[in-house]
Formats: structure tokens, C-alpha cells, sequence
């Protein structure tokens, strides 16, 4: 089995499948998704953006995972200030509903693609993390977590995810901690060792300490919080950090293994979960059960 620095080195260049790009737009919902040309029954995964922070920022990283054939979808919603956490919660469901119940792509380059709705998985920076582990938690309907203030589990959702990532994750309302007591499934759980808007220690470390399911913290030492993003915006002026191509090619690498090992059964992508990487420590608080 090849080592972690191996599967990150891999991982990090693009994968073997050509991508097209489309909009949730036509189905009603603001966002994009990328999808290989062709393939039938993918894994798929929505992701959620950051506050204050649009979609095309991220896409990159999207495509990314379509080129290792996996549909990546993310709303372009809830990016004012008062950005409601409930409400992209629940784009996130939207999006995995739309791409695993209707066929994608069907251009002349390719044939169209379908989602397999057993594969799907959900994952966000920042803020869209938090978003990400609220909507995870919303079949459990768990008592502990509707009691607090604001509940977004009071209807559920009929789409069931099979991982979870979060990235340099800010605490939510509800509470994503809280939330996270209720999510089963693996969770990968990505922190900035230098994210001044999203100390570790006060985001993404509780959050995997309180994971019901398998759930591994890694922190990127050197990364600040907008590592992640592509480009400018005129957010950068509010959140502290800037665009990091080294930590994004080792986002993508992570966030790729993890989504193939869990998503499609790829074995060989295991040691990307808790393997050593350099730039990084990792920290597991629940182990995946060999049962």
C-alpha cells in the first residue's frame, strides 16, 4: 500500500477524467457543479463556501475532484453578512438531492452522468463547514440536538451522506459541536495552524472531538484561513489570511483520498486518512471500526 506522502503526491496533480462545468442555476438553486464527461453512478459530494465568500472561489478544488471522478456541486447562496447557517444547511441537502435524482452533463463530448445516492458525501470551509456538519446531522433527528435554539432538524431529509469533511471550520448557530454528536459517519477534519479567524483549538478541535462517528483532526501547520481559496475578493479585507497554492494542492490531495476511500472503497487511498503528510500533524479521536 503506497504511503500517505505518496497517495498526497498523487492526489494533488489532477485525476484522469476530463470535467465540464454546469449550473445549479436551471434546476433553481444558485450554485455549480462539476462533473467527468461521462460515468454512471459516481460518488458525489456538495460544498458548502465560507461567510461572505462566493462559490467561484472554490472551484479549483471542484474541479479538482471531478477530474478523480467524483461530481463536486456547491450552492452560491447565503453569502451576506447575515448569512444564515440553517439555510445553506439546507442547500447543501438540496444540491446532493439534485445531483443523485437527475442525469448531468449529456453533451456531444460525453455521455450523461449519474450520481449513485449510497455515495454521497458532504464537506465545507469555514463557515460552509459548519453548514456541512449541520446538514450531516439532520436525518439523526437527535432529541439533544433539536432542543437548541433555532433547530434545523425539526423536518429531516430523506438524503443520507457516508463522510463528512470539514476545512478550517467556524463554530455555527446551531451549534456544529452540538450537531456533531449526531453525525455517525467518518469525518475528516481539517484545521489551519495559523487561522487567526478560526483558532483550532476553538473550532475544528471540538467539532472532532465530539464526532459520534470515526473522526480525524489533521492540522496544516503553516496554513492560515483563506489557504483554501482561489483568487481575490473583497472579502479578504475582513478575514484574516490569503490564497495558498501549497496548501491548497495539499486540500485537494486530502480531501480526494479521503472522498475515494469512503465514497468508492479505494483501499489503497486508506493511509491518507491518518498516514503522516508532511506540513501536517494529525490527531485521530475515533478510529474507523475493521469490523
Amino acid at each position: 500500500m503506497a504511503s500517505a506522502k505518496q497517495i498526497v503526491a498523487e492526489l494533488g496533480r489532477p485525476g484522469p477524467h476530463e470535467v465540464l462545468r454546469g449550473e445549479l442555476a436551471l434546476v433553481g438553486l444558485p450554485g455549480v457543479v462539476f462533473t467527468p464527461t461521462s460515468g454512471e453512478l459516481l460518488p458525489a459530494v456538495a460544498f458548502g463556501h465560507d461567510w461572505l465568500n462566493p462559490a467561484h472561489r472554490y472551484h479549483g478544488l471542484l474541479r479538482h475532484l471531478a477530474s478523480w471522478g467524483i461530481v463536486a456541486a456547491a450552492p452560491d447562496t447565503e453569502r451576506s453578512p447575515l448569512a444564515s447557517h440553517r439555510r445553506l444547511a439546507a442547500d447543501l441537502t438540496t444540491a446532493l438531492e439534485v445531483v443523485s435524482s437527475v442525469r448531468l452533463g449529456g453533451t456531444a463530448r460525453g455521455a450523461a452522468v449519474s450520481v449513485d445516492p449510497r455515495r454521497l458525501a458532504l464537506a465545507g470551509h469555514g463557515m460552509g463547514a459548519g453548514a456541512a456538519v449541520l446538514a450531516a446531522a439532520a436525518p439523526a433527528h437527535d432529541t439533544r440536538v433539536q432542543a437548541i435554539d433555532e433547530p434545523y432538524w425539526e423536518s429531516g431529509t430523506d438524503v443520507a451522506v457516508q463522510a463528512v469533511a470539514t476545512i478550517a471550520l467556524s463554530e455555527s448557530r446551531p451549534s456544529a459541536q452540538d450537531a456533531s454528536r449526531a453525525v455517525h459517519v467518518p469525518g475528516m477534519h481539517i484545521a489551519f495552524g495559523k487561522d487567526l479567524v478560526s483558532p483550532p483549538a476553538a473550532g475544528t478541535e471540538p467539532v472532532a472531538q465530539a464526532w459520534a462517528g470515526p473522526s480525524v483532526m489533521r492540522t496544516v501547520k503553516k496554513a492560515s484561513h483563506l489557504g483554501v481559496v482561489e483568487g481575490r475578493h473583497w472579502s479578504d479585507l475582513v478575514l484574516d489570511g490569503k490564497a495558498d497554492l501549497g496548501v491548497l494542492t495539499t486540500v485537494k490531495a486530502l480531501l480526494t483520498g479521503f472522498l475515494l476511500h469512503h465514497l468508492t472503497g479505494e483501499k489503497k487511498y486508506a493511509d491518507i486518512v491518518d498516514g503522516a503528510v508532511k506540513g501536517t500533524d494529525v490527531r485521530v479521536f475515533r478510529e474507523t471500526s475493521t469490523v
